[in-house]
């Protein structure tokens, strides 16, 4: 049971101070987990936090989930897990209570418009700085440009046009090896 506990208020330190997300996590791993615990080594931890990364999921979470099962077994895993969800839990409580509670003052909704503004620019950023890396070529500016055309007409999943890309990715592929 103190093992439990131990991982418990590790991983709930961890993530109270995991500002920024997974990539500011890995500095206090490094200290806590090698440094101050001893639980595992550099090797060990890079290949959790790739692991973190590849899978579905939130990278912080996913390594705690691996670092948790590798020092106690699936039980482990899941403390692990909830610790270092556990701060975000709370704090997001709180804030959405605040939100709640004040969501209707003038002040908050104009805020909350600049919020979604600036988080618009984020995410064009963001689709910027990814199409100024994968639109290299005529093909995929055709794909890039049928994408954008067809989320904005159609109601389909992302998923269909991730699937639809990979599948003429893919075609267009196997047609240049062929030539």
């Amino acid at each position: 049971m103190k093992k439990y506990a131990e991982l418990f208020f590790t991983f709930a330190k961890i993530g109270v101070m995991t500002f920024g997300g997974g990539m500011a996590m890995l500095p206090m791993l490094q200290r806590e987990i090698i440094e101050n615990k001893h639980w595992t080594t550099e090797d060990e931890l890079a290949d959790y936090y790739a692991i973190g990364q590849c899978t579905p999921g939130i990278i912080a979470v996913n390594t705690a989930t691996f670092i948790g099962n590798s020092i106690a077994g699936p039980i482990g895993g899941i403390v692990a897990t909830l610790g270092v969800v556990f701060p975000s839990l709370i704090i997001i409580t709180f804030l959405a209570n605040i939100i709640q509670r004040y969501s209707e003052m003038p002040i908050v909704k104009s805020a909350f418009a600049g919020i979604q503004v600036a988080v618009c620019v984020l995410i064009f950023n963001s689709v910027m700085k990814l199409a100024k890396r994968s639109v290299i070529d005529k093909i995929t500016a055709v794909i890039f440009a049928a994408i954008i055309l067809a989320g904005y007409f159609l109601n389909v999943s992302p998923v269909i046009f991730i699937i639809i890309a990979a599948v003429v990715g893919m075609l267009i592929k196997l047609k240049e090896v062929r030539a």
